[in-house]
């Protein structure tokens, strides 16, 4: 790891609007560290099975350290079996003890539900707050039918009223809690993590899936388990965040148990959903042809650094997604070759001929299912983790184009004031006192605006420095531990098929 070097931030997510949905060039060096005094956070940001996130002081730079998540997602358990695509290489789901909280600590009972809450100063050293997305199960029949989850969470935080909970939520409500995060959060310059964005190719599988088509099936169950495992990473991310993690519409996701209301604006083909694609094409073609006037390097060198890593990422995303496809025809050809000389072997005369021809079918079957044990680790260890930053770049870039269109409201009311300047002035001079009065009263109320302007931009600007930090810490940590686990996960592949190699040498050798 080039520890020497700073790294460019990461993240990404397609374009957001406060009102919309998420939907979905350097050569730096990705993995470098952060140059920060800060202490680096080892909570990992892409955690799937099981997520132990601890806030010690909740606040924006102060959180210790702690076993990273794994990548790695959990057994599918459903009511319709649904067989996990990891095979054995899940993760244990253990439990977390929880651990006593210091009643003398009031501090987070007394957390105010405001969108300014910065921190949440705390004495308690050990805040736990696991949440794992499990079951899903789908609900109806044919076009109507929708997958449920089973959000469980387990926690030792005052401001939840149990410790172990768990309640069932439909996908467009996890799209509803995302936009109610962006309505209120994105404005003041917070980086709102994504959600999984939505798919009617893969839904539409899951709607018409039958017993009859395997393979169909098959199909239906990797995208169940990969949108399970978003889901979960999304909210633990949320929960990781010192605001978003304590807000209200937060908790009351995790803990309500009723349902919750239906979230309508997440439907493709609303017409909620059709103004959210004008206004996002409105969006894009705003990013394009306004160029704000920066006079801040820092912002400057920021948005060069994310179009780069932005690039780099989807290259590298891109490249693995062709290697998990090339090592599933790897397995598959295997596979085949093996039968082939099984049958072969069954035919053979020569007693030791066709003994050997049996041991090297059998061996060929073991590298079958070490290669597709090795692809699942590239799809779900190493590619996944690659997609969800892909997203977070997005988000950072939702909450820099924030910025944007704040500058434009301040210079618009800028712009304003110095034409009812010149209006007044036009009224003095024509001794118009009428309406040199009117016009005094409309030069005051747009200086009031133009500072209102100017302060929600400063706001904004200094909030997306904190947050960009913050990220930056979390996501270097994560990246090193994620790689490092994929690598070593890939040595232990490399092993297995020598062993299953050498365990047939002695057979080839008798034969000759």
């Amino acid at each position: 790891m080039a520890d020497n070097k700073e790294p460019p931030p990461l993240f990404d997510n397609v374009d957001i609007d406060k009102n919309e949905e998420m939907l979905d060039d350097d050569d730096e060096d990705i993995f470098a560290s952060a140059i920060m005094e800060q202490n680096p956070l080892s909570n990992s940001y892409n955690g799937v099975s099981s997520v132990q996130a601890e806030l010690p002081k909740l606040s924006l730079h102060d959180v210790p350290e702690s076993n990273s998540y794994s990548t790695l997602t959990s057994p599918v358990a459903s009511s319709e079996p649904i067989n996990s695509p990891l095979g054995n290489l899940t993760n244990d789901n253990t439990d977390l003890q929880e651990v006593p909280i210091n009643n003398d600590d009031k501090s987070i009972s007394n957390i105010k539900e405001s969108d300014s809450l910065e921190e949440v100063p705390t004495e308690t050293t050990d805040i736990l707050l696991k949440i794992t997305v499990t079951e899903p199960q789908k609900m109806g029949d044919g076009m109507g039918a929708y997958m449920a989850y089973t959000v469980k969470t387990k926690t030792n935080m005052p401001i939840f009223k149990k410790r172990v909970f768990s309640v069932s939520r439909r996908f467009s409500d996890f799209l509803g809690l995302h936009d109610k995060l962006v309505e209120k959060y994105l404005r003041s310059g917070r980086i709102i993590p994504p959600a999984p964005e939505k798919s009617v190719i893969g839904m539409t599988k899951i709607k018409m899936s039958g017993d009859k088509n395997q393979e169909q099936n098959s199909s239906s169950t990797e995208f169940v388990e990969r949108r399970r495992a978003a889901l979960e990473r999304y909210l633990n991310r949320t929960a990781l965040h010192p605001v978003l993690g304590v807000d209200p519409d937060f908790r009351e996701f995790l803990e309500a148990e009723m349902d919750l209301p239906r979230a309508s604006r997440t439907s493709a083909l609303s017409g909620a959903g059709m103004m959210r694609l004008f206004n996002k094409v409105g969006e894009t073609v705003n990013k394009i042809t306004y160029k704000m006037d920066e006079s801040d390097s820092w912002f400057e060198e920021k948005t060069l650094q994310i179009d780069s890593l932005d690039t780099q990422l989807r290259s590298l995303h891109g490249a693995v997604e062709a290697l998990t496809y090339q090592r599933r025809e790897l397995a598959n050809c295997t596979g085949a070759t093996a039968k082939s000389i099984a049958v072969l072997g069954h035919g053979e005369v020569g007693v030791s001929l066709g003994r050997a021809l049996a041991q090297l079918a059998e061996t060929l079957e073991k590298v079958e299912v070490v290669n597709r044990a090795q692809s699942n680790c590239d799809l779900y260890q190493f590619g996944e983790m690659l997609r969800d930053y892909v997203s977070l770049i997005a988000a950072i870039k939702d909450v820099f184009h924030e910025r944007v269109k704040v500058y434009q409201i301040w210079q618009h009311a800028q712009m304003m004031l110095n034409k009812k300047r010149e209006l007044r002035a036009r009224m003095e001079q024509a001794g118009r006192g009428d309406k040199t009065s009117q016009a005094a009263i409309e030069v005051i109320e747009w200086e009031s605006k133009v500072e209102r302007g100017q302060e929600e931009f400063d706001n904004i600007s200094q909030m997306i420095k904190k947050e960009i930090e913050r990220f930056e810490v979390l996501r270097v940590d994560d990246f090193k531990k994620q790689l490092i686990e994929y690598l070593e996960t890939m040595l232990q592949h490399q092993n297995q098929l020598v062993k299953h190699w050498e365990s047939f040498l002695p057979e080839a050798r008798a034969v000759a």
